[in-house]
């Protein structure tokens, strides 16, 4: 599985989601991630987290604060042995004020500007890479990147797929459920030991 990776959202399935954290204090991991992203560390696979950070257009976070909130999920997921392999986000929407990053990107899920550079970087295989995900977008990007689509219900999973009707759209459905990430890792080592 060298050449497969799992791709994570950030908010709501690695850490809780208060909506726009701009201090590292309010970086509040999952009590269950770091074991799951363990799990994905035994299994060989790169782990990558693409996340929407739509924040900084919007002026209610900096470079450098997200920086340091981001250095503190690692900090924390590393004293429990759990590594991440990269972090990549957009910065980018288009109702932002702060240029030059007030535009539509190709960057900013479900578009999958971020999904193209993980795979330049690491030469990575979609077929065999899977995403995991609490929002449409994430669904969205899974499928348009071709990746193993797997929904978590932890962070907006519930509101924004099941309450929301959008399972009906069976297009862009999940492959897979999971009550929160570390069901994920399960699965997914499930899925590679068959």
């Amino acid at each position: 599985m060298s050449n497969s990776a799992v791709f994570l959202d950030r908010d709501g399935v690695i850490n809780l989601d208060p909506s726009y954290i701009n201090d590292p204090a309010d970086m509040i991991i999952y009590p269950f991630a770091a074991e799951a992203i363990r799990n994905f560390n035994k299994l060989n696979l790169k782990v990558i987290v693409v996340t929407n950070q739509s924040g900084i257009a919007r002026g209610m976070i900096t470079f450098q604060q997200l920086q340091d909130i981001h250095q503190k999920m690692i900090d924390d997921l590393a004293r429990e042995g759990a590594y991440i392999d990269k972090i990549y986000f957009s910065p980018y929407h288009i109702k932002g004020k702060i240029e030059p990053y007030n535009i539509q990107h190709e960057d900013r899920k479900p578009d999958i500007g971020l999904f193209k550079k993980a795979c330049l970087e690491f030469q990575l295989d979609p077929h065999t890479s899977f995403m995991i995900g609490d929002r449409k977008s994430d669904m969205i990007f899974a499928h348009r990147a071709q990746l193993i689509p797997i929904l978590v219900l932890t962070g907006d999973g519930k509101s924004d797929y099941i309450e929301s009707g959008f399972f009906r759209q069976y297009e862009y459905a999940p492959r897979f459920i999971a009550q929160d990430i570390l069901a994920a890792s399960w699965l997914i080592e499930k899925l590679i030991k068959e």
